[in-house]
């Protein structure tokens, strides 16, 4: 009798510890299914605001665009990515919120007093990403001068050289290949005007490049993401601008002249732009 209740526990142990075993299982499967789950949704989301706002992308970009969703979780809607020449860029934000998903411990900058020259208004930081509290540090340069910013952010160049610093140092300790938009030096001037190039067809498309300067579109966009505007009324305001039904009906030397103006606007007096775009949203609601 003793043999057989010692034998029957010890089929109810083993019963138990099988039945754990296989709850464990489940939810570890679970959890794996969850998180490519969340990323296909990802995806969707982020290949529909790309056709949105870039229109139909080539595969390759499309192809890329995923990797970068399932390896770092970077979203269109967010701000994180910007797509400009049919390269994908990670913007500052972007990388933010990668840092604080994966629980950075802190970033340090730096001033190199010995390169930089506040005459020239010539800027060199030094940035260091620390990953956790044990982590030695990660470190990026950054450097800004009047030559290779954005006339947009003229007089800000020291700011502009720290936050490219961070961007360097946050893109080596999390093994982030693809450049940021603060990065790139191809936006230091204003875009040249339509006469500099032409299209062969004599149609002036209002979202081609010229000789690597960024197109119209990926200017607006930017403007639009520095400045926090809604979207659809400033194209609102750019067809009423350009005398246009839409946008893309417009001329290049049009849409030129409208960044230009919204640029300068925003950068004035953004509250009082703020309230004429909210007009055409205004307009909107009484037409529907």
């Amino acid at each position: 009798m003793h043999k057989k209740s010692e034998t029957s526990a010890r089929n109810k142990n083993t019963e138990c510890l099988r039945a754990n075993v296989g709850h464990s299982d489940v939810e570890a499967g679970s959890s794996r299914f969850r998180r490519p789950k969340r990323q296909s949704k990802l995806f969707l989301s982020n290949s529909r605001m790309a056709r949105s706002a870039w229109g139909p992308l080539p595969s390759v970009a499309l192809k890329s665009l995923r990797r970068l969703t399932e390896s770092h979780a970077l979203s269109i809607t967010a701000g994180d990515l910007q797509l400009l020449d049919g390269r994908w860029y990670v913007t500052h934000s972007g990388l933010l919120r990668i840092a604080q998903r994966r629980h950075c411990a802190g970033i340090g900058t730096d001033l190199q007093k010995d390169f930089s020259d506040p005459s020239l208004s010539h800027w060199v930081f030094k940035a260091t990403v620390y990953k956790s509290a044990e982590s030695k540090g990660f470190a990026g340069y950054g450097d800004a001068d009047p030559s290779n910013v954005s006339s947009l952010v003229r007089g800000a160049e020291m700011r502009v050289a720290e936050t490219r610093a961070v961007n360097r140092a946050l893109r080596k300790a999390y093994g982030i290949g693809l450049c940021s938009v603060e990065e790139l030096g191809s936006f230091s001037g204003p875009p040249r005007a339509a006469a500099a190039a032409p299209h062969s067809n004599g149609s002036h498309g209002s979202n081609g490049s010229n000789n690597g300067h960024p197109r119209l579109r990926d200017q607006l966009c930017l403007l639009i993401r520095k400045y926090e505007l809604d979207p659809v009324r400033v194209k609102r305001y750019a067809a009423d601008f350009c005398g246009t039904e839409v946008l893309r009906d417009a001329g290049r030397d049009l849409v030129e002249s409208f960044i230009t103006t919204l640029a300068d606007q925003a950068a004035k007096d953004r509250d009082g732009l703020i309230c004429k775009l909210n007009s055409y949203g205004l307009a909107e609601a009484v037409k529907s």
